[in-house]
């Protein structure tokens, strides 16, 4: 059950690479006004939360304790980036705002995976 649960956690660690890197490849164009989400960064949602999900029941499964309300919080983060990279995918340009507070939502998402205990 480990060697799976390790597995799911390089693939989720893998979606968030794909998520946060569609970011900062668009800062340039977000500084100009012309940033727009990229198809990596929905697939990197998607695979975060397909995985995440998956975790918390391989956790569950294998009896090993669970933080519920650190999961919700990173759920409810997840499923607001997922919303906005959605409804904008398939426009030319995002507003700054916008597109700035998908990358400030998944930072803190990482944040909160990896500090909060």
């Amino acid at each position: 059950m480990d060697v799976l649960i390790h597995l799911f956690v390089a693939l989720h660690i893998i979606g968030i690479a794909a998520l946060l890197g569609g970011f900062l490849t668009q800062m340039k164009a977000m500084g100009q006004g012309t940033a727009r989400f990229v198809p990596g960064m929905l697939h990197g949602a998607l695979t975060m939360l397909v995985t995440g999900v998956a975790l918390v029941g391989l956790n569950e499964a294998d009896h090993h304790p669970v933080n519920t309300i650190k999961i919700g919080v990173k759920l409810a983060l997840l499923i607001v980036i997922l919303g906005l990279v959605y409804v904008k995918r398939d426009e030319e340009r995002v507003e700054k705002p916008l597109f700035a507070l998908v990358g400030a939502l998944t930072m803190a998402n990482i944040f909160i995976a990896v500090l909060w205990a």
